[in-house]
């Protein structure tokens, strides 16, 4: 008895093990994924927003943009529940992950949105200043307060944080979007408030840096 439940325990702690060392793989694959993605994203400058909602103060500015860009992940949640609800559990996984890398890109369009908007765009090549944003969007604060020189190579500290963070969120979608949940209801709904929620955080950090936020720059 002793030994069936000694053996219970290992295999218990080997489970869990595998699926730790899973989750970090996952997570590791979704950013080299979103690293891939986001230097392509079409992030629109000062200027253009400017141009694009006149009459509004940077504050009011920003209040749509993330209110846009979470309507967006409320979307591809929604899309994504859908093929959650249907009978084809082996593809479930990829959707999934697909579904993480496309609202992850929308959110760090966002995040990259609000720091032109309020003066405060990373300088450098596309990939370099993405690859600032992407940092800044899983530390939840501004690029301003990204780690100077941040290195992203295997194993770093870094890294393993970014895709953790990933992973986690991974973890939550398939959870929100499995089929005892409902699908397309709960992933609209959680989108919506991650989104919300990465806009925000990162937004009162950049308000925190900015010389001024009542006025354009």
């Amino acid at each position: 008895m002793i030994r069936q439940v000694k053996s219970t325990a290992l295999n218990v702690r080997g489970d869990k093990s595998a699926a730790r060392q899973a989750m970090i793989l996952t997570g590791q694959k979704l950013l080299d994924e979103v690293l891939a993605v986001a230097p392509k994203l079409p992030v629109r400058s000062q200027e253009t927003l400017r141009e694009q909602y006149p009459g509004l103060a940077p504050d009011e500015v920003a209040a749509q943009l993330i209110r846009t860009a979470s309507r967006a992940t409320a979307a591809t949640g929604a899309t994504v529940g859908v093929w959650a609800v249907l009978p084809f559990i082996p593809a479930f996984p990829v959707e999934v992950a697909a579904e993480t890398v496309a609202v992850v890109a929308i959110e760090v369009k966002l995040v990259a949105e609000l720091h032109e908007l309020y003066g405060l765009g990373v300088p450098g090549t596309s990939v370099s200043r993405m690859t600032a944003y992407v940092v800044a969007w899983g530390e939840r604060r501004s690029a301003v307060l990204v780690p100077g020189g941040f290195v992203l190579a295997i194993g770093s500290p870094l890294r393993k944080r970014l895709s953790r963070r990933l992973a986690a969120r991974t973890g939550r979608s398939a959870l929100s979007l499995g089929p005892l949940l409902t699908g397309a209801a709960a992933g609209a709904l959680f989108n919506r408030r991650e989104t919300k929620r990465v806009g925000q955080a990162v937004l009162d950090d950049i308000q925190k840096q900015a010389s001024a936020t009542e006025q354009w720059s």
